[in-house]
């Protein structure tokens, strides 16, 4: 046969020579992947008999077309179009069943090529996991389910440690899982996984974290540990059923910075009323603000702030957010359910002789008398309370204790408190202010020239834009807090006792020049600290949870 087809050649001058190489070497390009695609089917568990066939079926077929057409270019245009068509069909078919990392032809793929395989091993093993029982996850053979669990936990956590996300939210749909995370207290929506590359994750991620891998029902949690640049991060992994599947959030474990009140946010008027408090030998100052909105830090900042080997001081707290050097911490556990109460926790760590007490959550009536008592016998006493602002913190304060007089009788002062995210300041831009804003807020046009918001992707002559590095794109780094303060002396102190409303003695903060929550955030704004659009996120956030229907018990 080979004989008769280069007879034909020199006979007939059909093909040259040369042209019979390129078909020579096109048909023996073909071979090996047909092979490929045979071992690879097999790898990815897809119809390996089904596609090998298919491959190989159309690479003969041209092959064998291409040589009866008499046009050179004809055949080989044929043959170029029909192989890569089938080939193309295979990728894509096994692409949309594996993780984005063992997708081949890709932008990453391809890159890949020119990185040697030793090189990409050696990033994986940069990357380790601890398991709970403070085990190393050795590298799973390649091609393995481990290894797929594997390496898309490592694909995840390295994109979430750039990105520096510190809560990442998994939650199951019918075809895939929507992936949140969450930076600097922001939800950001990232791409979606599909469910069966998931699998592969939550597998591995429940034998690091010790956890049932059979159990999708109900909830576990467990903890792992993540080492990278010879750094280690602790992660906690929460799992519970839901009617789509299982759902998994992820969080990491992070240790409380003890910050001083020079670091909390506060501006320099209140830094200078609050931090007079440290002269005082008596009195109630009450810290205040939503769940998740720094009120913990900014209570251990304010006994912090005193000299803890002058004075004695301890705390009474349901759990622990940091070890505070030299300071007693007392924590109110299950077990104290059943033989006493928060109150008469509190009130035996008071009669240890404590100049200086710090109560966290004191949401019932009997704590706050205690309380109240505390201050009244010669102490200093720090409470934090669940409030949306000043006035309504100091209602609930008086409701609690069932007696005005009692209530705001050593009563220093109250706080409340949200947390904004600060401007990155390598990509932040300026822009000119509202007028309308600022006559709103009586605000003289000549101390806000110029208003600062999230830096914009820059695209360069190529197209590709460019992410600050600083912040990851996201225009923000890092939080800071913004309060509202007042201070009660004793002309304040006499017109709460005798306001008939809440509104009244609203009247009376504002005449002792007191600037609402709002005020307060558009200073930071006119000081470049924080945007526009990120105050009103966090105030409509405050507002969405005050509206919502409490839950039934």
């Amino acid at each position: 046969m080979p004989d008769l087809i280069l007879a034909s050649i020199e006979y007939s001058g059909y093909i040259s020579i040369i042209k019979f190489i390129i078909f020579l070497l096109l048909f023996f390009l073909w071979l090996p992947l047909v092979g490929w695609v045979y071992k690879d089917a097999l790898a990815v568990e897809t119809k390996e008999v089904f596609w090998t066939a298919l491959v190989f079926g159309a690479g003969a077929a041209a092959a064998i077309i291409w040589l009866l057409i008499p046009l050179f270019v004809i055949g080989i245009l044929f043959y170029l179009i029909a192989v890569p068509a089938t080939s193309l069909g295979y990728v894509m078919h096994r692409n949309a069943r594996v993780m984005d990392y063992d997708r081949v032809l890709t932008a990453d793929h391809i890159k890949g090529l020119f990185v040697s395989k030793q090189k990409r091993l050696d990033a994986l093993k940069g990357f380790l996991f601890i398991t709970a029982n403070n085990n190393e996850v050795p590298l799973p053979e390649p091609q393995t389910p481990d290894f797929f669990g594997y390496k898309a936990a490592y694909e995840i956590f390295t994109d979430v440690n750039w990105r520096r996300a510190n809560s990442i939210m998994f939650s199951p749909t019918s075809e895939y899982y929507n992936v949140d995370y969450y930076v600097d207290g922001a939800q950001l929506k990232q791409p979606t996984i599909p469910r069966d590359q998931m699998e592969f994750f939550i597998h591995f991620l429940k034998d690091l974290a010790d956890l049932d891998v059979n159990e999708k029902r109900k909830p576990q949690k467990g903890k792992f540990k993540i080492r990278q640049d010879n750094e280690n991060t602790e992660w906690e992994v929460a799992t519970a059923g839901s009617t789509a599947g299982e759902q998994i959030r992820l969080k990491q474990i992070m240790q409380q910075k003890i910050a001083r009140l020079t670091e909390i946010g506060l501006m320099p008027r209140q830094y200078e009323q609050l931090n007079k408090m440290r002269k005082l030998k008596q009195g109630l100052f009450i810290v205040t603000g939503p769940k998740k909105t720094g009120v913990t830090t900014t209570f251990y900042a304010l006994l912090q702030n005193h000299d803890a080997f002058l004075n004695s001081i301890g705390t009474l707290e349901r759990r622990l957010s940091a070890e505070l050097p030299n300071i007693t911490q007392n924590v109110f556990t299950l077990s104290d359910t059943g033989t006493t109460t928060y109150a008469k926790k509190l009130q035996a760590i008071v009669r240890m002789g404590l100049d200086i007490v710090g109560i966290a959550d004191c949401e019932n009536a009997e704590t706050a008398r205690v309380a109240c008592a505390a201050a009244k016998d010669g102490k200093i006493v720090y409470v934090t309370l669940k409030a949306d602002n000043v006035l309504r913190a100091l209602g609930k304060w008086m409701k609690l204790v069932g007696d005005r007089k009692l209530a705001v009788e050593n009563l220093l002062g109250i706080s409340n408190q949200r947390l904004v995210r600060k401007l990155c300041d390598e990509c932040k831009q300026p822009y000119g202010p509202n007028r309308e804003l600022l006559r709103k807020f009586n605000i003289p046009a000549e101390k806000a020239k110029a208003f600062y918001r999230p830096g914009k992707l820059q695209y360069p002559k190529h197209g590709k834009p460019i992410t600050c590095e600083e912040c990851q794109g996201t225009g923000f780094l890092g939080r800071t807090g913004v309060f509202e303060t007042i201070t009660i002396d004793n002309e304040l102190r006499n017109a709460i006792k005798q306001a008939k409303s809440l509104s009244e003695i609203g009247t009376q903060f504002r005449r002792a020049k007191m600037l609402y929550l709002q005020e307060q955030a558009l200073r930071r704004v006119i000081g470049g600290t924080t945007s526009i659009n990120e105050i009103v996120r966090i105030l409509a956030a405050s507002k969405k949870q005050k509206t919502k229907k409490p839950e039934q018990k």
